[in-house]
């Protein structure tokens, strides 16, 4: 599918899409939790699905009702089949950790895009903690035979992925001897593994941390059935907030300002480029402006990565974005795509390892190739409202995290045709 977008002006209010990172979160401490707990608002989008489609393989009861779901959880079982996890870097992830409790045999398998992202650290943690797993080939990622989780003291690199560090936080407090975690500095993402043990807190698990997150400690502990409320999603809104600075004024609400979301940073960012901001009881109003360049370290908030280019292309000035290098193991080469995608709409762009600088300017219209990675389609869909005259080729892919940003695209003013639905 191709999204056909002219240059229009957007004005209007849309509600943020609750999170990803808190429904699937949410989802994994609950079907830990001996009875029934209640997910108020999940986010219902394809790598949600995917959560809930493998859990429910291993014995999660998951039903819908009144717009939430309850979840029954606390006895896993060996599932019939394998655990294909899609493109969810977060459900394959967690699984792989929470089938080390699962009495029997699981194999889980992912999508083409998911089976390029690392696993093996996981995997060698796993095994220090008596754990027998191995990563297999394209096919079966991962098996793992669970049952019975030892615990005891691991490691996991800082600076790869947070999911990995919170895995080992879902099923630490069920190992017999608890987990000792001990990461290797630099460590990236914070605000994600913030998330983690805030939302293991709702369920009665407690984890102890040194201030640089560096190292944890874990004791065996019960998780308690919980009602818990999936927050509205910081990098959903992103792309909308960066439309009204660029191409008229927009409304988002359903966010809260005191949220741990690492991409709640995109509410600094803009003000540090000039853009006008006007901050309401649980929502942000952006007005079109003119936009300056900015420094910034994306190390912790590395998905804001396609946003904060798309405004760097439409402001004044050299931008430069350092901490990136890890956008380069996301659903696409991200690094790549911004770059291929910028310099298709005449903007300047120079790429080193770690960093990217580009030159504001006018961008031009042009056929953007999304690779399939639904960050970049909706970051440069804020650059075709600007310029008109583009196609996000793989528009579908949206679904990902936002099945309804086209239409909410649309209902905003936005200049938007899908072709090959």
């Amino acid at each position: 599918m191709r999204a056909l977008i002219s240059r229009s002006t957007v004005r209007g209010k849309a509600e943020a899409p609750s999170s990803k990172s808190y429904t699937l979160r949410g989802l994994m401490c609950a079907a830990l939790a001996n009875g029934q707990s209640e997910i108020e608002r999940p986010l219902y989008a394809d790598d949600t699905d995917a959560g809930r489609e493998v859990l429910q393989k291993i014995g999660v009861g998951i039903v819908e009702k009144g717009g939430s779901w309850m979840v029954s959880g606390g006895r896993l079982r060996e599932p019939d089949s394998e655990l294909y996890c899609r493109d969810s870097a977060g459900t394959l992830r967690f699984l792989t950790a929470i089938c080390s409790l699962v009495p029997g045999t699981c194999r889980l398998t992912a999508g083409a895009s998911l089976s390029r992202r690392p696993i093996l650290p996981l995997v060698t943690a796993l095994r220090k903690l008596g754990v027998n797993c191995y990563q297999e080939g394209s096919k079966a990622l991962v098996t793992v035979e669970g049952g019975r989780l030892q615990g005891g003291e691991t490691n996991l690199p800082g600076d790869i992925s947070s999911q990995l560090v919170s895995a080992l936080l879902f099923i630490a407090p069920l190992a017999e001897k608890g987990i000792e975690l001990n990461l290797t500095p630099p460590v990236e993402s914070k605000p994600y593994i913030r998330m983690t043990i805030d939302c293991l807190k709702q369920f009665g698990i407690k984890v102890g941390h040194t201030p640089d997150f560096i190292n944890y400690k874990v004791k065996p502990q019960v998780y308690k059935p919980a009602k818990y409320r999936a927050e509205g999603d910081w990098s959903s809104a992103s792309y909308l907030l960066a439309l009204g600075a660029v191409a008229g004024d927009v409304d988002v609400t359903n966010l809260s300002r005191s949220s741990h979301q690492a991409d709640r940073q995109i509410w600094i960012l803009l003000s540090k480029m000039g853009a006008d901001i006007h901050a309401g009881h649980n929502s942000v109003r952006v007005t079109k402006s003119a936009l300056k360049a900015v420094q910034v370290d994306l190390s912790d908030c590395i998905d804001l990565l396609p946003t904060v280019a798309a405004l760097a292309a439409a402001a004044t000035g050299v931008s430069e974005l350092t901490g990136i290098s890890r956008a380069r193991l996301k659903e696409s080469d991200r690094v790549a795509a911004v770059k291929e995608g910028l310099k298709r709409m005449n903007i300047s762009v120079r790429e080193e390892k770690d960093t990217m600088f580009i030159t504001g300017g006018a961008p031009q219209g042009a056929v953007i190739d999304s690779r399939g990675d639904h960050r970049i389609a909706m970051a440069f869909s804020i650059l075709g409202v600007l310029a008109g005259d583009t196609i996000i080729e793989g528009a579908g892919c949206v679904g990902k995290t936002y099945p309804e940003f086209w239409d909410v695209l649309k209902s905003l003013g936005g200049g938007v045709a899908l072709d090959g639905q």
